[in-house]
């Protein structure tokens, strides 16, 4: 069973444009859910994204993006 962490780490690797790996998310601390500032904080730590408050995906993190989008694409379909 996923934990509300692993979902909020999920949902915010899922928000990277894949198709251009130049293009980067930020989490604003004013406007951004404390799950969302706390995802991002662990993916981080993780190695996963460049920056504590979002940046980049690093290559480990492109890696999550695209198994997380291929689960959610396959869980979507009809």
């Amino acid at each position: 069973m996923l934990t509300p962490d692993e979902i909020a780490e999920i949902n915010l690797l899922s928000q990277f444009n894949l198709a251009n790996t130049l293009e980067g998310l930020k989490v604003h601390q004013h406007e951004a859910a404390p799950a969302t500032l706390a995802a991002a904080g662990r993916l981080h730590a993780k190695g996963l994204i460049s920056q504590p408050d979002g940046g980049y995906l690093t290559s480990l993190g492109l890696d999550a993006a695209e198994h997380a989008l291929a689960l959610l694409t396959v869980l979507r379909e009809d």
